[in-house]
């Protein structure tokens, strides 16, 4: 026997490219099907029965009233790197609620006013510190007020002089 006869099983053969084609073929149907179940709402746990709501309109705007809250200023102690923090606010406040609200804005003025003065003067210059002292104040001001009386406090002035 020599060299240039091969055996025909020994030659080697390109593997089949049908399990890749298959593989792929599968895994998109997989996927459409998966996008089409979340979208239509099949995933819900309610199998899609449930009525889609509405979704609110956009020029649609709630009824609700801004109640301000007078100015107050606040003395930092000296290592602070500033003298005084000059802070004004309004509060959200759902239509019927807001006679209420101003009639208790003194007792809110307190609670921001003891507030703001415990606080460290490190934590009020801070990156993200506004976010974090609004959310603390907003709870404070809604345990005065009474639950679902203030919707939101919006802070319109937060200076460092």
């Amino acid at each position: 026997m020599s060299d240039a006869t091969v055996p025909e099983d020994s030659v080697d053969k390109k593997p089949s490219k049908l399990p890749l084609v298959l593989g792929l073929v599968l895994a998109m149907a997989g996927g459409g099907g998966g996008f089409y179940a979340a979208q239509s709402g099949l995933l819900s746990g309610s199998g899609g029965m449930d009525m889609p709501q509405a979704a609110p309109r956009a020029d649609a705007l709630p009824d609700v009233r801004f109640v301000p809250i007078p100015a107050l200023v606040i003395s930092l102690p000296p290592s602070a790197g500033a003298e005084f923090l000059r802070f004004r606010a309004e509060l959200e406040v759902p239509r019927q609620y807001a006679s209420e609200v101003e009639s208790i804005v003194p007792r809110v003025v307190d609670v921001l006013n003891s507030y703001l003065r415990a606080i460290e003067p490190g934590d009020v210059v801070q990156p993200g510190a506004l976010i974090r002292l609004r959310g603390q104040m907003l709870r404070r001001v809604q345990l005065v007020t009474g639950e679902g009386r203030v919707n939101n406090l919006l802070v319109m002035e937060f200076v460092l002089n």
